[in-house]
């Protein structure tokens, strides 16, 4: 028989995470500085812009004198016809002409914060990604800031975020449906099931288009989240989709 020494080194400890100073980085400075220039592209000379789309306007206008007209999206405060595309978009509107009163600045703000608000997931996702990518802290940043800047001065979305067509939501909302799928993956498999009420909440403001998406979500998840979750995660979108 032989004996087997017992071993004498220590087992490996895991590191603790860095303590929270309370204090900003300067990555969080930086973050700022690209949100407040985004607001201030999207916000400066926005009542040139009149009232934009005026059958959206006179939806919002609607949406300040009746809560019908507000939840269903009435093009006229009697509820005699609803506008062309389902409400959602309308409801950011008419809440603001409810609270400041109608004007362009009321109906056109409302889309330049959205646009702010997507900005702000698309960095949030791009530095959450990058350092699984392999880059580094600095350079994951950077990368951010960078991918957020572009989309802040593509011109199509300086169109759409100070415009009140539907676009603004459905962007931020798929935006938001993508930063969920990212934090699924890296997370346990029941979280699989957190982009798709987001996901479902796009066709709200833009009907069907948010299924753009919806394929390549999927295939994201699937190396990580085995058969038997994809029929809850489908209904859990399933009722944001259909609701209207």
């Amino acid at each position: 028989m032989t004996a087997t020494l017992p071993s004498i080194v220590p087992p490996a400890t895991p590191t603790p995470p860095p303590a929270r100073t309370g204090r900003l980085r300067p990555r969080h400075d930086a973050l700022g500085v690209l949100l407040v220039a985004t607001a201030t592209l999207y916000l400066w000379g926005l009542s040139a812009s009149g009232w934009a789309n005026g059958f959206y306007s006179a939806a919002a206008q609607a949406a300040g004198v009746s809560w019908t007209a507000w939840f269903f999206g009435s093009s006229d405060a009697a509820n005699w016809i609803t506008v062309d595309k389902t409400p959602a978009a309308l409801w950011v509107d008419g809440l603001a002409v409810r609270l400041f009163g109608l004007s362009s600045w009321s109906v056109l703000a409302p889309q330049a914060v959205l646009g702010v608000a997507t900005v702000a997931l698309l960095y949030a996702s791009v530095r959450r990604t990058a350092p699984a990518a392999g880059l580094a802290s600095g350079l994951a940043t950077g990368a951010a800031l960078f991918v957020g800047a572009a989309l802040a001065v593509t011109p199509a979305a300086v169109l759409i975020f100070r415009f009140n067509n539907p676009d603004a939501l459905l962007t931020l909302l798929l935006v938001a449906a993508a930063y969920a799928t990212l934090r699924a993956v890296a997370a346990a498999p029941v979280g699989c099931c957190w982009p798709r009420p987001s996901s479902g909440s796009g066709s709200s403001p833009r009907c069907c288009r948010r299924s753009w998406c919806c394929p390549r979500w999927r295939r994201c998840g699937s190396s990580r989240h085995r058969s038997g979750r994809g029929g809850g995660c489908g209904t859990s979108r399933s009722p944001p989709s259909h609701s209207w």
